[in-house]
């Protein structure tokens, strides 16, 4: 393996290039990176799982960068043109910018301008230009006319059109153009003629223009946006004057003849190669930097929906509300089974409100319901009045559930899968009531990036988008840990080292076998070897096991550890786990050997304390004001009750309990100058706002927290 990109990794990401160097191989040698954070932290010096997920995007980036050094090697040499001087800058190069620029004059292209120059002959000429030592070059022009090449002037323009390529591929030159993009681009925005009335959600970028350094990913995303709809053209460029000007410092020398030429050449290379080439680099820079702003905003986002507090293992009645179809009820056990479904008409056509209000009644009877859960979707506020004010013989919480993507969700092959013999409302219905069970192990089944807390996440790169939504999928999966015995084929196969098959093969050995009655039996699933136990075990928890350490975050080849603790202390696991006065008699340092160091003892004790704690808070209960059914109730300068439900750059949306959200923009959410609402909110935060304007046309709503606690 090549040191020189360990020492680059750990340049890039600042961390030390011993640890890094053993990050590196764990990932080759195939552990993923939940498992690494949580488990190898003498090897890694307590990386977390941010810090490793940095060294492997870098890591992968430099073994790109080789591969694509070694295809460009290849071709060159095919060409016959790699000289020793050449293959050593090649090599010696670790910016993929520079290289491409290296490459650029052997890069296979296809017929252009030059290429014609060339076949008539002028590339000669076109040399003598380049040099400028030519007093008389129209003179020496002359001499280049032949059949292919009948004026003077033609042969001029030809030896341009040479001189104009060679620019364009001058890395020098490619680098001062670069400097003035970065230095001073401009990019704009115009309507495209006739149409102004399709795209009149765009209209703030009809006519616009900003400093592309100053251009947020968001404002970027949308305009790019626009123009793939085919309603904005968008441009950016720099003065072609400073461009002129400075390329003519590096290209320009003494004053015969040629000096004119080489600055038509400089003015044609900068119009039509130079300049665009650079423009189409920036906007991949500026889409891959928005793209990497947009995924962070949304990863983030998501981890925080994951990680919602859980109503935990509570009989549940869910509601997928609606008004003509009705209001589709299920019942749910503990677990999440499926007890007993129906439909209700409180709303209009039908009103059977009385009728509706009994079935739910009996319902939270017979089921001995703890919890009701309502959609918030179409119906979901109105369904959510009428549930408060019925009366129950035992005490009922009342939730409204976000149910985006839940009909997806019930569309699914995994829906149907779980309930064959019931259709999309009943599914979706039993989806909203597991939301607010465990919001984790329920959202897994759906794809992350339909869930909808993001910032123009169908516009960014959706191959990037997969990878990080899938990792922080895992992460939050690995962090709250798995029971074994419930766990759907969904969340298992985000738990460390399974993958879609091996967390089939554990739940077809469940329904076989019965449940697993401790960690080592998953040795006996099919296919599931010795990597995949190491990598998987110890974020899997089993209940009521005989060892208790089963149902903890220490790894089973920690288990020998343990027991040597409560040996010292004469005692057993289970007394140790349950006395805190035992735990503290014990000096870590007593255990500490070459592969167990003081960071995974600390680890082992603090889980012996709370074994199988669940990380996530506490649900809190929440009420919207009861006043507000839709967007003609609001006024400006009422102060209501909210939810944040998605959180972007430009600001946080916030649930009033009405079918619109409220933007609260990033301006109004505090009194101090912030730049990030990621760094004071989070999703599911329960806020005040006040009403700052309600645009009744584009229901849209702007709302501020300033003055408000």
């Amino acid at each position: 393996m090549n040191d020189k990109i360990f020492e680059l990794v750990a340049s890039k990401t600042g961390l030390p290039i011993e640890r890094v160097k053993n990050t590196i191989l764990l990932l080759k040698e195939g552990a993923t990176i939940p498992f690494i954070a949580r488990y190898r932290k003498e090897l890694t010096g307590s990386f977390d799982e941010v810090q490793i997920a940095a060294i492997q995007k870098e890591y992968q980036y430099f073994t790109d960068l080789e591969s694509r050094k070694e295809t460009i090697l290849k071709t060159i040499e095919e060409q016959g043109c790699l000289s020793d001087e050449l293959k050593l800058k090649i090599e010696s190069t670790y910016d993929a910018t520079e290289l491409e620029d290296i490459y650029l004059p052997y890069k296979p292209k296809k017929r252009t301008r030059a290429t014609i120059a060339r076949e008539k002959g002028l590339e000669p000429l076109a040399k003598i230009l380049m040099g400028q030592f030519e007093w008389d070059i129209h003179k020496k022009a002359k001499t280049f006319i032949n059949e292919q090449v009948e004026t003077v002037d033609d042969a001029l323009a030809g030896a341009r059109d040479i001189v104009a390529e060679w620019i364009s591929e001058n890395s020098r030159a490619r680098d001062s153009v670069r400097w003035l993009f970065k230095k001073m681009a401009i990019i704009e925005s115009k309507i495209i003629k006739g149409k102004d009335a399709e795209a009149q959600k765009y209209r703030d970028y009809f006519d616009w223009n900003e400093p592309l350094s100053r251009c947020a990913s968001h404002r970027y995303l949308a305009i790019k946006r626009a123009e793939k709809e085919g309603f904005l053209r968008i441009s950016i460029g720099i003065d072609e004057q400073v461009a002129q000007e400075k390329l003519e410092t590096i290209f320009l020398r003494g004053n015969t003849s040629c000096r004119e030429q080489v600055k038509m050449a400089i003015k044609d290379s900068l119009k039509r190669l130079l300049t665009p080439s650079i423009e189409t680099e920036f906007n991949q820079l500026w889409k891959l930097k928005s793209d990497n702003e947009a995924i962070a905003v949304f990863s983030e986002n998501l981890r925080q929906l994951l990680l919602a507090p859980p109503l935990g293992q509570k009989r549940v009645l869910a509601i997928d509300p609606g008004y003509r179809t009705g209001c589709k009820v299920v019942c749910l056990d503990e677990q999440g089974n499926l007890l007993h479904n129906e439909t209700i008409y409180p709303h209009p056509p039908q009103r059977e409100v009385r009728e509706s209000a009994k079935k739910i009644s009996t319902m939270v009877e017979a089921y001995k319901i703890d919890a009701i859960a309502v959609g918030n979707g179409t119906a979901g506020r109105e369904t959510e009045q009428f549930i408060k004010y019925l009366k129950f013989n035992r005490t009922v919480q009342v939730f409204s559930v976000n149910e985006d993507g839940a009909s997806i969700y019930s569309a699914s092959k995994i829906a149907r899968d779980e309930f064959p013999d019931y259709d999309v409302t009943v599914r979706g219905a039993v989806s909203i009531g597991r939301r607010l069970m465990d919001p984790l192990a329920e959202l897994v089944k759906i794809e992350p990036k339909s869930i909808g807390v993001g910032q123009y996440q169908h516009d960014v790169d959706q191959k990037q988008l997969q990878q990080e939504l899938d990792r922080v999928v895992e992460s939050c999966v690995n962090l709250v840990g798995v029971n074994l015995n419930t766990a759907s084929k969904s969340l298992l196969t985000y738990v460390s080292g399974l993958g879609p098959q091996l967390a089939q093969n554990i739940v077809d050995y469940r329904k076989e076998n019965g449940d697993f009655t401790s960690r080592n039996e998953l040795k006996n699933v099919p296919r599931l070897g010795a990597k995949a136990f190491e990598q998987s075990a110890g974020f899997l928890r089993i209940n009521n096991a005989s060892n208790p350490l089963d149902n903890t975050a220490v790894h089973p080849e920690s288990y020998a550890i343990v027991d040597r603790m409560a040996k010292k202390l004469n005692t057993d696991v289970i007394k140790l786990i349950d006395s805190e006065q035992l735990r503290k008699q014990l000096n870590l340092n007593d255990f500490v050997s070459d592969a167990i160091g003081l960071p995974t003892l600390t680890d082992i004790l603090t889980e012996l304390a709370k074994p199988g704690r669940d990380p996530r808070e506490k649900i809190q209960f929440f009420e919207f004001d009861e006043h507000i059914k839709t967007i003609n109730d609001l006024k400006p300068g009422a102060i209501l009750p909210g939810i944040i439900t998605n959180i972007t750059r430009f600001g946080a949306f916030v649930d009033i309990g009405i079918k619109e959200n409220g933007l609260v923009h990033v301006s109004q959410i505090t009194e101090k100058f912030i730049d990030d609402p990621a760094k004071v909110l989070k999703l599911n935060q329960h806020v005040r706002v006040k009403i700052v304007d309600v645009d009744l046309v584009r229901k849209r709503i702007q709302l501020t927290m300033k003055g408000l606690d």
